[in-house]
């Protein structure tokens, strides 16, 4: 598909976040010949992103990763559900990656991503679709943690409600072993609740649909 071409359906609203304006002009540009796309603020720094976004959510944000006045990480977590937030940046190590998809970025692209994937990006992120380069889907393929189907299980439950005990008599098990299970998902998702297990797991993909 070429990357001007528009999909159809209503406009989809576009804040951009960078702290060099020539690089917010530059992907400005890339986006403008998507007749679907409009961007709609530009914000220079983490905080004055949070503030644009509270006041008025765009669909989907791109935001850099290191900025002064507060990083991307940080403020897509201050971010939260209003809108969706694709990272787009020239780093790619792991912990950065992996700090931005737990802060809840749906989406990480590399500045070097041609206009036609950028597009296509931002398309996909306000679809709800997690968008990835393909670098990037690679290294966090490999330090996503595996969880055993039993604990994928007792997660699945825990997400709709149900108490450790609730769990044992739904699984057959002893609320000792749900206990058990739920440890180790803390400790591999390196979280220290019921909720940021869930939320984790969900987030990385770990729950299936």
């Amino acid at each position: 598909m070429d990357g001007s071409e528009a999909v159809g359906g209503p406009v989809i609203r576009v804040l951009l976040v960078d702290d060099h304006p020539v690089v917010r002009q530059g992907v400005r540009g890339m986006l403008a010949p998507a007749t679907d796309l409009e961007v709609v603020g530009e914000a220079a720094s983490g905080d004055e992103a949070v503030r644009l976004v509270r006041a008025d959510p765009p669909d989907v944000v791109l935001m850099d990763l290191r900025m002064p006045g507060g990083d991307g990480v940080e403020a897509t977590a201050r971010i939260g559900a209003l809108s969706r937030v694709v990272v787009l940046t020239t780093y790619e190590t792991d912990a950065d990656i992996l700090r931005a998809v737990e802060a809840g970025a749906v989406g990480y692209l590399l500045k070097d991503a041609s206009p036609e994937d950028l597009v296509a990006a931002v398309r996909a992120a306000a679809r709800g679709e997690t968008v990835l380069a393909p670098s990037v889907a690679g290294r966090l393929v490999r330090r996503t943690p595996a969880l055993s189907p039993r604990e994928v299980e007792v997660l699945r439950l825990v997400g709709r409600g149900l108490s450790n005990a609730e769990i044992g008599r739904q699984l057959f098990i002893g609320e000792a072993t749900v206990k058990t299970h739920l440890l180790r998902v803390f400790s591999k998702l390196d979280v220290s609740d019921r909720t940021a297990a869930v939320t984790t797991a969900m987030r990385l993909g770990l729950l299936g649909h």
